[in-house]
């Protein structure tokens, strides 16, 4: 018997542009809050409203991977065209999804950090057995891409047009400006005087924003 996670015809929603991405860096990375991350990988679909992004400035930003004009294997996505996922795996354990901005050749991207959940929840609960509320659920950047089913098979992935991952425009009024926090990014003492850079926005008092930071 069908679950109710599985894909099924829906009301469909607009997805932004590639306009909408093709900004700065942090433009995209306030913006994003309030839009939804949606994948369809496994058969089933899941997704949560973004509200918590970092922003990542490329060349001249000491917690970029592409710091310096660094170019592998590894961040090739995100010298391309933005609206595409770029995927990392990182500590031989975890994936992180992140959204690449401005215009080709300027490496810079938008980290996902956190999402409420809200299509999919059972399936979520079951790529995250040890979660105990939804609330744990995709309260952080390694936490939303298992319970989204988000590996490096992502890594390129068109957000304007796949069907496996893309990014829905606010089904609901998205945050006022007012509602908006600027933070330092979490996790990156190596960066220098890069760590104290306001770089990290979420939506204040929202109980998905990562664990024990959601006021910082």
């Amino acid at each position: 018997m069908p679950t109710t996670d599985m894909l099924r015809p829906h009301p469909p929603r607009r997805r932004p542009p590639r306009s909408f991405f093709r900004r700065d860096p942090a433009s995209v990375a306030r913006a994003l809050l309030g839009h939804r991350l949606v994948s369809g990988v496994g058969g089933t679909r899941t997704a949560g409203i973004i509200v918590e992004t970092e922003a990542y400035l490329g060349i001249p930003d000491k917690a970029a991977h592409t710091y310096g004009g660094r170019r592998t294997r590894r961040n090739q996505t995100m010298w391309g065209a933005a609206g595409h996922a770029y995927v990392y795996f990182v500590y031989g354990m975890h994936h992180c999804l992140n959204v690449v901005a401005s215009e080709t050749g300027d490496p810079v991207a938008v980290l996902i950090r956190a999402l409420e959940p809200d299509a999919g929840i059972d399936t979520m609960f079951e790529r995250r057995h040890t979660a105990r509320r939804a609330t744990d659920l995709c309260s952080g950047p390694a936490k939303l891409c298992l319970a989204l089913g988000i590996d490096l098979g992502l890594d390129g992935e068109d957000l304007t047009s796949s069907d496996r991952l893309y990014v829905e425009s606010p089904h609901r009024r998205p945050p006022r400006a007012a509602t908006i926090v600027a933070a330092p990014r979490v996790g990156i003492a190596y960066a220098e005087e890069w760590q104290n850079t306001p770089l990290r926005f979420f939506v204040a008092g929202n109980p998905h924003v990562s664990h024990g930071r959601g006021q910082s």
